[in-house]
């Protein structure tokens, strides 16, 4: 859609995705890109904007595109110890709104401090929601429960209240931050809010782990 920009697979992420918000108080990276020179000239080619990291998983190699870009990086505080160092770093706790029309959650459970972002303006209705869901199938998002889930009952309480906390209607779109192959070719998941109402949590919650890598 207009403004809203999505970046290639990202090895450094395990093929995660990376996406671009544009609006009037300036572009929001959401997640690290492949740290390559097109998308490093795509990017300077911007107003100075907004680096938001929606967990551990999507840091990639943002030391560097910071220190390329000068961009400033904001983080769940739980997450900043991985960035040791890291100039123009932010942090915050249960929420954040770092502009007008966007929000940020606290949503543990993918990793202690996983986080979503909602845009919200009169063009836009977009939750990104890192990895929090999962793309499971063309038009379907699910939470799953991975080895590298950091906490399972937290992920599915971070949902429930992540439920509670959006605005009513809302979203009318969500980005995942994870692999977008299992969508077949879409990008966006449409009819978010209908899609968050289904999840039957409780089910979910009697899932048994996987298997240990041990």
């Amino acid at each position: 859609m207009p403004g809203l920009w999505l970046f290639a697979p990202n090895r450094d992420t395990a093929g995660g995705s990376s996406w671009l918000l544009e609006g009037d108080q300036g572009p929001v990276l959401v997640d690290v890109p492949a740290l390559t020179q097109a998308h490093l000239t795509f990017l300077a080619q911007r107003p100075p904007g907004l680096i938001v990291l929606t967990g551990r998983d999507g840091h990639g190699r943002c030391r560097r595109l910071q220190e390329a870009l000068g961009w400033p990086v904001l983080v769940q505080e739980q997450e900043a110890y991985l960035l040791p160092g890291m100039a123009s770093l932010e942090t915050f706790a249960e929420e954040q709104r770092p502009a007008p029309g966007l929000a940020l959650l606290w949503t543990p459970g993918p990793g202690p401090g996983s986080c979503v972002l909602h845009a919200r303006t009169a063009s836009t209705d977009v939750l990104f929601c890192g990895r929090l869901l999962l793309p499971v199938g063309p038009g379907r998002l699910a939470p799953l429960h991975q080895r590298r889930t950091f906490h399972w009952p937290r992920l599915l309480r971070s949902i429930e209240r992540l439920r509670g906390w959006l605005p009513a209607g809302s979203p009318h779109w969500i980005a995942s931050g994870g692999g977008l192959g299992a969508l077949r070719g879409e990008k966006l998941v449409g009819r978010g809010e209908a899609l968050l109402a289904a999840l039957d949590l409780a089910a979910l919650a009697s899932e048994e782990a996987p298997p240990s890598l041990g």
